[in-house]
């Protein structure tokens, strides 16, 4: 019995030390004025290596948080499974992931982009390369990240969206949008050019990795339709894949895993 249970304990022991951590931190914003916080998840192996580890952006939705993934899964299996670093920043309520001309403080593409990047590049053994950085994210955060790509091909080496808002006229939370860069009927350009189904043109030709999916139920599906069609016309590699579901996490946190079998794929090929 002795015996048992020091094997017990050891097994429990050796797990607890090999685990991945997660913690959360605070990044300062000098665009925003403004100390939002982080999830970071690190690789069990990362104390065993001198080896630099990439990084995903893993970014929420529209009224969500930094918070959002690591409250509805638990994300270190995932971490240690594929040996990235993931890093849940915050987009606000209704950020979405831009620089806004009309709301001084929501600057989230230049904290997302630049500020954050830099915290973890300096304070962790990064990849610190373009073909060590993903991102991806959900609806909201899942038009951010196919925008930050499209904005920004030296940062990111590929990018994923699930139940994404391929167009801002799609969106239902119009409201908070017009906040941000004003109302359609008085700046249409606006609402174009800040849309990532037109951002993507930026990709022609760039060789980046990108993976899409919806569930068939999701509001979003025809959005996500749309874009699978523009970029096949801009003859733009990418994944999709419509899967039963709706916009709901019991999709999203299954989609998870397929996007970073996709990103560990494009990294084992040396691509990008």
């Amino acid at each position: 019995m002795k015996t048992q249970r020091f094997i017990l304990f050891s097994a429990l022991l050796i797990g607890h030390l090999w685990a991945a951590s997660l913690d959360t931190v605070l990044i300062k914003s000098r665009a925003m004025h403004a100390n939002p916080k982080a999830v970071i998840v690190i690789p069990d192996s990362y104390d065993q290596s001198d080896s630099g580890f990439p990084v995903l952006y893993l970014l929420h939705g529209w009224s969500g948080s930094y918070k959002d993934w690591s409250a509805h899964m638990d994300l270190r299996p995932l971490c240690d499974k594929y040996q990235f670093i993931i890093v849940c920043p915050d987009g606000g309520y209704a950020g979405w992931y831009l620089d806004s001309p009309l709301e001084k403080d929501s600057q989230y593409e230049t904290y997302i982009t630049g500020e954050i990047v830099d915290y973890i590049d300096g304070r962790y053994r990064t990849i610190a390369t373009t073909g060590g950085r993903f991102i991806c994210g959900l609806s909201m955060g899942g038009h951010g990240a196919i925008s930050l790509l499209a904005k920004h091909p030296d940062l990111y080496c590929a990018a994923g969206s699930m139940s994404g808002v391929m167009a801002l006229t799609a969106s239902s939370k119009k409201y908070g949008i017009a906040k941000l860069i004003g109302a359609f009927e008085k700046y249409p350009e606006r609402w174009s050019e800040y849309s990532c189904i037109n951002l993507v043109e930026n990709l022609k030709d760039l060789n980046k990795g990108i993976i899409i999916d919806c569930g068939v139920d999701d509001f979003t599906i025809d959005s996500n339709r749309t874009m699978h069609r523009r970029l096949l016309e801009l003859g733009i590699p990418h994944d999709y894949y419509e899967r039963p579901g709706r916009h709901s996490w019991d999709y999203w946190t299954n989609a998870l895993e397929y996007h970073l079998l996709f990103f560990s794929k494009i990294r084992m090929s040396g691509e990008n």
